[in-house]
C-alpha cells in the first residue's frame, strides 16, 4: 500500500471513530482531507464522496445528500479523465469545479507520493 493510501485511510478511520463516537461535523472535516488527498484517484475519490454521502444522512442534510450524489457521478466519470479541482474538499458547500487551497501539511503528503 503507499504511503498516499495509508494517509487516506488513516483519515477515513478517524472520520470512522468520530461517527461512532458521534461527532459528525468533526469526522466530515476527516473526510474533507481525505478527500484533498485522495481526488487524483478515480477508486479514492469515489468512495470518499460516498462515505460523505452516508454521513450526509445520518446528519439529515438534505443540501450535502444531493450534493454528494452528484459528487459521486462526477467523480466516477470525470477523475479518470484528470478533471477535478486541486484542493477542493469535497462538501457542498462549495462549488464542485472551484480549486482551493492545500493544507500544507496534506501538500507535504502528495508531493512526498509523487
Amino acid at each position: 500500500m503507499s504511503d498516499l493510501s495509508c494517509h487516506i485511510n488513516d483519515e477515513i478511520s478517524k472520520a470512522d471513530l468520530l461517527i461512532r463516537m458521534g461527532d459528525l461535523d468533526v469526522a466530515f472535516l476527516h473526510l474533507e482531507r481525505a478527500h484533498v488527498l485522495g481526488q487524483s484517484r478515480t477508486f479514492d475519490h469515489t468512495r470518499i464522496h460516498w462515505r460523505m454521502f452516508k454521513l450526509a444522512l445520518k446528519m439529515h442534510s438534505i443540501r450535502e445528500i444531493w450534493g454528494q450524489f452528484i459528487r459521486i457521478i462526477g467523480a466516477s466519470a470525470k477523475t479518470p479523465l484528470g478533471i477535478y479541482p486541486k484542493g477542493n474538499t469535497g462538501g457542498a458547500n462549495v462549488w464542485f469545479f472551484k480549486p482551493m487551497p492545500i493544507a500544507e501539511d496534506l501538500q507535504q503528503i502528495i508531493a512526498r507520493s509523487k
